[in-house]
């Protein structure tokens, strides 16, 4: 949620006219997140999301997206829906780049996860795969296995000047992935990308999920081995059992976890650890010149890689 596309007074105001949301009082640039355009957009009768999509999400990809908020909204998950304008349409564009308006979550995205905002996490990652059983679009993973191939080509000539010895550690990594990935998970609708950024809390009380510009069809158990490394290690990288133990206790409260996805985990975990360590390498060495947000750093994830690969099963992770 950086910005990386300024618009002028006069595009905002013709782009605004398409919709019946109230007079501008101001729209200001939210420096943070590293993918897209992001304005606070207030007007005499709310507070919205301006989003310019930028070159990482595609055009084509952008009704799954508006869509899926519209379902999940529907089922009663706490989310931002697109705001549809006069004529019905959600997506238009906005300074050469696709635009929408989103509505305005309330709530604060918590920079400190403690054992309770990781129980609330796993609850809601819970009902939104529960959500998600019945929409009808379908979106396969871009940056699962063979998208990790791509990203590893674009980045293995100048790997080892962010880190000695990266690039035969990470293409090693990728070999044995790539050789056991699973086949026959229960699949679904999954977030792909539920940091804490992206989960709004009021006090300690969840209040929403945000930003679903990654979501796709794929393993139900990835979306869990995303949230544990996103939400699970601590700023010393090491692995904060209860944590885990408590947003997998919260999500299987919802929604069970077959014996299959649990002997997964490990490996799962892996895969999404080498997948932010990937986009994040390959950030760090196409850094875009006046982006408002510093890339993140890819070798936190080689360390929770590590861990990973040295655990000896699901029991790690706080599961009896």
């Amino acid at each position: 949620m950086a910005v990386y596309t300024e618009v002028g007074d006069e595009e905002l105001e013709a782009f605004l006219a398409e919709y019946d949301i109230g007079t501008v009082v101001s729209c200001k640039g939210i420096a943070e997140g590293v993918e897209n355009s992001n304005y606070l957009l207030q007007t005499d009768r709310n507070t919205f999301i301006l989003t310019l999509y930028e070159k990482r999400v595609r055009e084509e990809d952008l009704p799954f997206f508006i869509a899926l908020m519209d379902h999940l909204a529907g089922k009663g998950l706490s989310c931002p829906t697109p705001v549809h304008g006069k004529d019905g349409e959600a997506l238009r564009r906005l300074a050469d780049r696709p635009a929408a308006i989103i509505s305005f979550l309330q709530g604060m995205w918590v920079r400190k996860p403690t054992p309770q905002h990781c129980h609330g996490l796993g609850q809601a990652l819970a009902e939104f795969h529960l959500a998600g059983q019945d929409f009808a679009m379908q979106r396969p993973n871009d940056l699962s296995v063979k998208g990790w191939h791509t990203l590893f080509a674009d980045c293995a000539e100048r790997a080892d000047t962010v880190a000695p010895g990266l690039r035969d550690e990470l293409e090693s990594e990728l070999n044995y992935l790539t050789a056991h990935w699973p086949g026959d998970l229960p699949s679904g609708v999954i977030h792909a990308d539920l940091f804490p950024d992206n989960v709004f809390f009021l006090g300690k009380t969840l209040s929403g999920l945000i930003d679903f510009y990654f979501a796709c069809n794929d393993f139900l158990a990835y979306d869990i081995a995303v949230c544990l490394n996103a939400w699970c290690f601590e700023p010393d990288t090491s692995f904060n059992v209860t944590k885990a133990r408590l947003m997998l206790q919260a999500y299987r409260d919802v929604r069970p976890i077959s014996s299959n996805e649990l002997q997964a985990l490990p490996l799962l975990s892996r895969g999404a650890a080498l997948r932010f360590l990937l986009t994040r390498l390959y950030d760090w060495l196409n850094q875009i010149e006046g982006a408002l947000v510093k890339p993140k750093d890819p070798i936190e994830y080689l360390r929770k890689i590590r861990f990973h690969r040295d655990v000896g099963g699901p029991g790690a992770y706080g599961l009896d």
